[in-house]
């Protein structure tokens, strides 16, 4: 019997581990973890993550050959194939400061793999890492291995979250990185033999090393970039009277193109697409390319740039002041059908708003009030790091509420800004909303969601990304 360990059970080890055993009942999968709280909520009937489709495939596995274990070494030292998907956070200081990753935790996993092995191992490289990472680790347990023979594969992840158990059920690609030599292949091998249980083998994608860990961060910065591509567009868009749906429509409707992440918002986030862009920035310098670095380094100014850009014109609406006035705020998470912040453009945006002293009243179906004012008080890059590292539980921000029903968020609110796009903010009774607010009401649509047309019919003053502009926005330019 083949027996997996997974170090780290956050929101790549967690789900992926349950797939795989669900999808080969032969083999035993413990995830293993330090946090003693994450490891008991994997274990209860209140999961540490929301993930459409997990609780059933984890309560399906969980006690036959699925196990979540806080005993890391002794699983590490049983085990055959050892995934690590810890955090590589941004560095926040030193060389590469806040660009290269930090590979601290991930060092110390390969020091103690190398520390509790009492036979040969696979380790598989599951977190996103920077291209060369896996030398770095092969030195590290070599120069540790008292004999012992291990061999580095990358196996990268590609899941969205929101549909991440859909994905591991019928992923587009697994990639498997491997040294191109027989124990290199075999270990390869026995990966894809894992994989082989429910993937079809042309959907099995093996290459070297360096090609499956640069492919992740290649296949990140490409969506990220389609996504400031069409933010780009929404601005020129307002300022012409064009409507970017329609652009975006016209230009997705070329099959080289495809109608995939075209929809303008108020910016992207998520764990990955900065970070990744980064880290693939910093190589690009270290590589001596600076042209290529410079590239990819405008995809996320231009994302930054759509969020100020946000703030502003809520702002330059409401008579170029927001102080005192209650702005409710619906939706945190950084997308619809996850509670996941990390990098969510809801950060920056309130805390503009909250720099222009606005009383913020926010509402998201997933995302509770002590994770809310944690972001809102975290340095940037700090959400990376495990919990028991993060600043303790912060002052609360004063003028900042968090509710639990979207009505309660809007009631005697002057503005109502729509930051994630939950299915529920389209079916919601505007009408009632708009009663119960101060006058003028002004709607600012992040993620276009409403239709403008209905709520100005009702007394609304809407601006949506991208969209032809309200007279009244006209009049109040928002310079960004």
């Amino acid at each position: 019997m083949v027996k997996i360990c997974c170090i780290g059970a956050g929101y790549v080890g967690g789900p992926t581990m349950a797939v795989i055993a669900l999808k080969c009942p032969s083999i035993e999968v413990v995830v293993v973890d330090i946090s003693v709280p994450r490891i008991t909520a994997w274990n209860s009937d209140h999961l540490p993550i929301y993930e459409p489709g997990l609780d059933e495939v984890v309560k399906e596995c969980r006690g036959k050959n699925l196990f979540f274990s806080t005993e890391v070494e002794k699983h590490v030292s049983e085990a055959d194939i050892v995934f690590v998907s810890v955090n590589t956070p941004t560095k926040t200081q030193g060389l590469g400061a806040g660009k290269a990753a930090d590979l601290t935790y991930w060092e110390s996993a390969a020091r103690m793999i190398a520390d509790v092995s009492k036979s040969d191992k696979i380790v598989v490289e599951k977190s996103t890492v920077p291209v060369k990472t896996a030398e770095a680790i092969e030195k590290i347990l070599t120069h540790n291995s008292k004999g012992i023979n291990f061999q580095i594969l990358s196996n990268p992840e590609f899941l969205a979250e929101g549909t991440a158990i859909v994905d591991l059920f019928n992923p587009d690609r697994v990639l498997i990185g491997g040294r191109e030599n027989p124990g290199g292949e075999k270990a390869v091998k026995a990966l894809k033999d894992v994989y082989a249980n429910w993937v079809p083998e042309e959907r099995i994608i093996c290459t070297n090393l360096w090609s499956a860990e640069l492919s992740k961060l290649a296949a990140n910065a490409f969506l990220a970039q389609r996504i400031s591509s069409v933010n780009a567009m929404s601005a020129l868009c307002e300022a012409t009277g064009a409507d970017v749906s329609e652009v975006a429509h016209a230009v997705g409707k070329d099959t080289r193109i495809g109608p995939k992440f075209l929809n303008a918002s108020v910016g992207f986030g998520g764990s990955c697409f900065q970070k990744d862009i980064l880290n693939l920035v910093y190589i690009c310098e270290c590589n001596g390319l600076p042209e290529v670095a410079n590239y990819w380094k405008q995809v996320i100014k231009v994302n930054d740039y759509q969020k100020t850009r946000f703030v502003n014109r809520v702002v330059a609406s409401m008579f170029n002041t927001v102080s005192g006035k209650k702005v409710a705020i619906l939706g945190f998470a950084f997308k619809k059908d996850t509670g996941d912040t990390r990098e969510t453009p809801a950060i920056d945006v309130c805390k503009g708003l909250l720099g222009d002293k606005a009383m913020l009243s926010i509402y998201d179906p997933q995302v509770t009030e002590d994770q809310i004012q944690r972001d809102l008080a975290m340095n940037k890059f700090d959400w990376d790091h495990p919990s028991h590292l993060q600043p303790v539980s912060p002052t609360a921000i004063k003028s900042l509420s968090v509710v639990w029903d979207a009505y309660d968020a809007t009631k005697d609110a002057h503005a109502v800004c729509i930051l994630t796009e939950w299915d529920e903010f389209r079916s919601l009774d505007y009408q009632r909303i708009y009663d119960n607010m101060q006058k003028p009401a002004f709607l600012f649509d992040g993620r276009n969601v409403v239709d403008a047309k209905k709520l100005r019919e009702i007394g609304f003053i809407v601006y949506s990304i991208g969209k032809p502009l309200d007279q009244w926005l006209k009049d109040m330019p928002a310079i960004a």
